[in-house]
């Protein structure tokens, strides 16, 4: 595969990964964990090996043990996806302004 396949094939599986993470849903709220503002950045290698660096709503969130397994867990089940793996940080400290203008209006902020 050439070097602009490869930087489709890439933005092809980045898109099919952000889907598959609009499954996912913060059990407290209404409203996907991405369109919620919690996965910072997705970074797929050459080999298709998948990083995702997210957050939670606060470090007590009651779903901090098993989020970002289900993550991970459905990033790895994507056909093509080699290896998935979670990183949670804090840095910068989510706040709903971090939301999209979707998130905003189904949870009435708009």
């Amino acid at each position: 595969m050439g070097l602009f396949g490869n930087k489709k094939a890439k933005r092809d599986m980045e898109d099919t990964i952000i889907e598959v993470i609009k499954t996912i849903y913060d059990p407290e709220i209404p409203v996907d964990i991405f369109e919620l503002g919690l996965i910072y950045d997705v970074i797929i290698d050459d080999d298709m090996n998948v990083k995702v660096s997210m957050t939670l709503t606060s470090p007590s969130c009651p779903v901090a043990e098993s989020l970002p397994v289900e993550v991970e867990e459905k990033v790895a089940g994507i056909k093509g996806v080699n290896s998935a793996k979670v990183e949670i940080t804090f840095e910068p400290p989510w706040d709903k302004s971090m939301m999209s203008e979707e998130a905003l209006l189904e949870l009435g902020f708009m």
